[in-house]
């Protein structure tokens, strides 16, 4: 007998058809002999329905009171699935963050997990029941409901292998596995089999929204491997785990991804001065801000530069607010930004020591028309920022040169 933690995501629970269908393919494991955890998003739709009713009643409303009300769509789908279980002769029952001591930090809609008790788990496990869990939140240490963010289900999901030492943690999505570049994007991606953390980590960070980037953190520093499956058939998916294909030393670009969710902020005429890149950045990390890309410029006379930073989408407008404050304390001749922006990335383990790929990669681009904004180079990971207008065509000639032609 093992202990399966399954996730499934929001297009998986989306209405009674699909949670039923959910429910029968967690009592196939069940049946089995198998012990149960399933976690599950919000029904889809539900949370960006809630974030704009927020924000139709109020322009910059309360983080804590948006955790509340963003929890709530949770609290639907575990419900659900706990009664669409017993439905089908099953025990089941459904907790939430609060009844399990789910803790974490107190950083609303950014809280990051802590330690997680799992008595009462345990003790629901013992009796039989299957147990379906809320993903996405958490509670602080003085009760106050928080959320992890974004794609924080999959966090979620993850955390509990890890503290249950689970045998396995399966992540169900709309998509049935991992793909060298998003299907909807081109015309012939290839699947992969399995993946590296490291490579996994990239991707995630860099636009594929399969899995989140802190999920994949915590299966790395637990060595908990990750099945990526479609909850809407029973193929075999992409395993994230420790290695991947083995490839020895030739380079290998396993994946393009895209984000559209950057935003480019950019301080000019900063008096060039030892200490300056100190208090830009660590006032914006006061405020719990990461910046992603980060280019510095010197002027001609090499008096002043020109620094360049990237930004989620969500927040850009902290950031230039920050930015602005910043341009006042530091002498600065303005702040402009450019949420009109994307980043395009190849994925590949060795491709800080493959200089030829990298030039390809420019080559490819030029060769397309497409101008390059802002670049970032790392060991796994080649990344442009470019007009927002070119990111699928840019994907597309990407993917055919070093994927398609391979």
């Amino acid at each position: 007998m093992a202990l399966i933690i399954q996730k499934y995501g929001g297009t998986s629970v989306a209405d009674a058809v699909r949670v039923k269908e959910v429910a029968k393919r967690v009592l196939k494991y069940k049946n089995e002999g198998h012990d149960v955890i399933v976690v599950v998003s919000a029904p889809a739709g539900t949370t960006d329905s809630l974030i704009r009713r927020a924000y139709e009643l109020s322009e910059t409303p309360s983080k804590r009171e948006l955790d509340m009300l963003l929890t709530s769509g949770e609290q639907i789908s575990i419900a659900s699935l706990a009664i669409a279980i017993e439905d089908l002769g099953k025990k089941a029952v459904s907790l939430n963050a609060f009844q399990v001591d789910f803790k974490t930090t107190d950083e609303h809609t950014k809280a990051t997990i802590l330690d997680i008790n799992t008595d009462i788990i345990r003790e629901k496990l013992s009796e039989g029941n299957v147990v379906v869990f809320a993903g996405f939140q958490g509670i602080t240490e003085n009760n106050e409901i928080t959320t992890l963010g974004r794609g924080g289900s999959d966090t979620t999901a993850v955390a509990l292998g890890a503290a249950l030492k689970a045998d396995e943690v399966e992540i169900y999505t709309d998509v049935d596995g991992v793909y060298t570049a998003d299907p909807r994007v081109v015309k012939n991606p290839k699947k992969l089999n399995t993946i590296s953390y490291q490579e996994m980590l990239e991707m995630a960070a860099s636009g594929a929204k399969v899995l989140h980037p802190r999920a994949v953190e915590i299966a790395a520093r637990y060595g908990i491997k990750i099945h990526l499956r479609s909850s809407f058939d029973d193929s075999t998916g992409t395993i994230v785990k420790e290695k991947g294909d083995e490839s020895m030393e030739q380079v290998k670009i396993i994946g393009i991804t895209s984000t559209k969710n950057e935003g480019k902020i950019t301080l000019s005429g900063v008096p060039d001065k030892p200490g300056i890149a100190a208090k830009v950045f660590s006032k914006l990390a006061k405020a719990k801000i990461n910046t992603d890309i980060i280019l510095q410029s010197s002027s001609v006379t090499k008096e002043f530069n020109n620094i360049s930073y990237t930004v989620s989408i969500d927040d850009l407008k902290e950031a230039v607010e920050i930015s602005q404050e910043l341009k006042e304390e530091l002498g600065a001749e303005g702040v402009s930004y450019d949420a009109n922006i994307a980043k395009i990335s190849a994925i590949g383990i060795g491709l800080k020591t493959h200089y030829e790929t990298t030039a390809e990669i420019f080559d490819t681009l030029a060769e397309n028309g497409i101008n390059i904004d802002m670049i970032s180079c790392s060991e796994i990971n080649v990344s442009c920022i470019i007009k927002e207008e070119d990111v699928n065509k840019a994907v597309r000639a990407l993917h055919e040169k070093f994927i398609e032609e391979n």
